[in-house]
């Protein structure tokens, strides 16, 4: 089990940043994180720069960027990683590893994306490398379109789960009004979700514009520290548990509506914290798309195979409910820019845990559990937190 602690961390707004670089962006969130954490940039070890890229920019390589905003770091070992959509959790878990083997003290953390530079055509192609090329390249819709086919099977195997998904649209616009670095805090409804409108039109198979996440420009970062370092911080949260599962790329090698390798990562994950589903105060997941968060309440144990549009129905997972899911509004509401998202989570997640969480808090939130994943629940991460 890792010792390590989240010590200190910085959000960017999301959204469509035309005037803002990249370099502007990472160094932003870089130095903010550090002075969260009241650390000198020379006392950091490591640093761990998550970016997908893939062709959003020009510029590539960009795991020294950060010095030309804090020089001071110049000459510290610096990494960039990918992993699809988690790409932000594959960096931090990488800091885990470099403070648990004892090469580092503190390690910092960024995960940055500008991808509305590109129209929103190539945007999709991009994403679609996310896929496996071989049999999913020329997918109509992008990776939408991947979703749209997961989502029509689900409805095909369990039944129209158009209710389910609007409700979980609706939830999570609505608690993204409260969130301020939201990429779109506007609370839509129920109703607008539901309904094909010229402003909500489908966009693949079942899924229209509002079970979409936003294409957005971000940054997010985290100092990591370990565990006796974080002792006299400002504040700390640990890890309970830190989980990691991948599975095949290609959907044909497996049912895609299981999302086994998620399932395996909450399983780990909560027997490593020695805790249940019902102990966790709140949830950060992965709503790349509606139909994904619904499929996520089955691999997180909320119920069984097919009858996610319960967890919904019921209310279980609003910011009132049991087990409140994306409190911060998902990626539905906030945004999701591929290399921040992972980082993104965990903030949000922590900064509930220390009750600074502001318009978005849930009273007494104590343990958190946050999923993210790259690609159609290929690469799978399950972090258990809590406040020390």
């Amino acid at each position: 089990m890792t010792t390590a602690c989240l010590t200190g961390w910085s959000h960017s707004q999301f959204g469509k940043l035309d005037n803002l670089p990249a370099e502007t962006l990472l160094g932003d969130v870089a130095a903010a994180a550090l002075q969260d954490a009241g650390l000198d940039p020379e006392q950091i070890d490591a640093i761990f720069v998550g970016t997908f890229n893939g062709g959003f920019l020009y510029q590539d390589f960009p795991s020294s960027l950060v010095f030309n905003r804090l020089p001071a770091l110049r000459f510290k070992p610096a990494v960039r990683c990918e992993n699809a959509c988690a790409t932000g959790s594959a960096a931090l878990y990488a800091a885990l590893d470099a403070i648990d083997s004892g090469r580092a003290r503190h390690a910092l953390v960024i995960g940055f994306e500008k991808m509305t530079e590109l129209p929103t055509r190539e945007v999709g192609d991009i994403l679609l490398k996310c896929s496996y090329a071989s049999e999913e390249a020329g997918t109509p819709g992008g990776f939408a379109g991947v979703f749209g086919q997961i989502a029509q099977t689900y409805f095909d195997r369990y039944g129209d789960q158009s209710d389910a998904l609007a409700r979980i649209a609706a939830k999570n616009h609505r608690n993204g009004t409260h969130n301020p670095y939201a990429h779109l805090r506007k609370d839509f409804g129920y109703d607008f979700c539901r309904n094909v409108s010229e402003r909500n039109p489908v966009v693949a198979g079942p899924l229209k514009r509002t079970d979409c996440s936003l294409v957005s420009d971000g940054a997010a970062a985290v100092v990591v520290s370990a565990g006796e370092a974080a002792r006299g911080m400002r504040h700390a949260v640990r890890f309970r548990a830190a989980q990691q599962v991948n599975d095949y790329l290609p959907l044909s090698r497996r049912d895609p509506l299981a999302f086994e390798g998620g399932e395996r990562a909450w399983r780990g994950a909560l027997a490593q914290a020695g805790v249940s589903l019902k102990d966790l105060s709140l949830v950060e997941t992965h709503d790349c798309f509606t139909i994904a968060e619904l499929i996520e309440y089955e691999a997180m144990g909320l119920a069984p195979r097919g009858q996610g549009a319960r967890v919904v129905a019921e209310g279980l997972t609003e910011k009132d409910g049991l087990l409140p899911v994306n409190a911060s509004g998902g990626l539905k509401a906030k945004g999701h820019p591929i290399g921040a998202t992972g980082v993104s989570m965990h903030v949000m997640a922590a900064m509930q845990l220390t009750h600074s969480a502001g318009e978005m808090q849930i009273p007494g939130a104590r343990l958190a559990g946050v999923f993210n994943m790259g690609g159609a629940a290929v690469a799978n991460y399950v972090s258990i937190l809590e406040a020390v």
